[in-house]
């Protein structure tokens, strides 16, 4: 008999995508399903990147240059400028998505067996990755009473082994919204000189803070080599079909080490290299009118919950994502049987079990993160159905 790896059975799935069969059930029913499960914006994606590709006048599509095209890697400086980080276009690698800015990250920085150390709750496709890589993730509580705030420096200190190699953040953060300070972020810059380890920082969501400045990992001092910046166009431009992320570093040595992992997969996309070109022209005030929008919608959203009966989330910084603590006493359940069981009016909501976003089992078991990515009207229809469900779910 034919046996799979051990790696492919110890993958997880996607705690995001893994009810989609029920979704798609409840709407063969004629159930219409508001999806707040993923973080699939519906703003439009700027006409000018598809303009540019339209436009482009070549006869073959070739390969680029595995690191990216020159030409968008030097605009790149640029936009990293305005956000006050200083690189060259030479410490850029481009890569398919940020999720292989991530998984070249793990690959080139720790070894198997080697630890991550990542706040929980996190990312839920952080664990796939480090499967891929053979990396173990260390989870370390962050809670919901204070907002999901960087964990104590003791916390960190504690969970340091002597195969500890990496610091992991997602800033702001994917799935709390947390929005993490220059004071937060100084903290980690002690612990990794202290601890001689990396900081990964994923900031996907640069542009969308609301409580405060975005302060990169980057612009930190004095740590130039352990500073690993995974970067992404999908939330940035509402792009995310074009899988164009970036890999970012001042470290020569783990940057040739990452462009050998580039050369493997041969190079990004080609097309969508272009289309990401020609976003870095778009006007500076062109992410005013964005971020105005999520604004709306998560002061919408997180009113209404905080509203309802037993239901507590907190107001997040940033990003466009929620994690709400609900009166129930198992998410994945709850969320199946909305999909499976539940409508309102000819209605249902698919939310995320946040069981999935963290690593320590067992936690979350009463949270759901939320992604604030549809109009306010359709997220108040949302809401609507949700507390109609919260309180038909207390009583069977």
């Amino acid at each position: 008999m034919l046996v799979i790896s051990k790696r492919g059975s110890a993958m997880p799935p996607s705690p995001i995508r893994k009810l989609v069969p029920y979704a798609e059930t409840a709407k063969k029913k004629g159930i219409r399903v508001y999806h707040l499960n993923i973080g699939q914006p519906d703003i439009e994606t700027p006409p000018e990147m598809m303009e540019a590709v339209r436009h482009a006048d070549f006869k073959v599509l070739e390969y680029s240059h595995s690191a990216g095209n020159e030409s968008y890697r030097r605009k790149l400086v640029e936009y990293y400028r305005t956000a006050g980080i200083r690189v060259n276009h030479n410490q850029i690698i481009i890569t398919t998505g940020g999720s292989e800015a991530i998984l070249f990250g793990f690959m080139a920085c720790l070894d198997p067996g080697d630890e991550i150390i990542i706040p929980e709750p996190f990312y839920a496709n952080y664990n796939g990755f480090a499967v891929a890589a053979g990396v173990v993730v260390k989870p370390i509580p962050s809670f919901i009473e204070n907002g999901f705030a960087l964990p104590a420096m003791e916390e960190f200190e504690k969970a340091i082994g002597p195969r500890t190699k990496a610091i992991m953040v997602c800033n702001p953060n994917n799935p709390t919204g947390y929005l993490y300070s220059r004071e937060e972020l100084e903290i980690l810059k002690q612990i990794i000189l202290n601890h001689n380890l990396f900081l990964f920082a994923d900031e996907a969501y640069r542009e969308f803070c609301y409580s405060g400045e975005h302060f990169s990992a980057m612009r930190l001092e004095g740590v130039d080599d352990h500073i690993v910046l995974m970067d992404t166009i999908s939330k940035r431009y509402s792009a995310c079909g074009a899988r164009i992320g970036a890999f970012v570093t001042r470290n020569q040595e783990l940057l040739d080490a990452a462009m050998k992992f580039a050369q493997a997969r041969l190079s990004p996309p080609g097309l969508a290299q272009i289309a990401a070109e020609a976003a870095i022209d778009l006007p500076p005030h062109y992410f005013d009118g964005t971020k105005a929008e999520y604004m709306r919608r998560r002061d919408a959203l997180v009113s209404r919950l905080n509203a309802m009966t037993g239901v507590f989330c907190p107001n997040p910084g940033g990003a466009f994502y929620a994690i709400a603590q609900l009166p129930i006493d198992d998410a994945d359940k709850f969320c199946q049987w909305l999909l499976e069981s539940f409508s309102w009016n000819g209605q249902t909501v698919m939310l995320a079990p946040a069981t999935g976003f963290y690593g320590t089992p067992g936690l979350g078991k009463n949270q759901v993160r939320l992604a604030y990515v549809l109009k306010v009207e359709e997220i108040h229809a949302a809401m609507d159905c949700l507390e109609k469900a919260l309180q038909e779910y207390t009583t069977i």
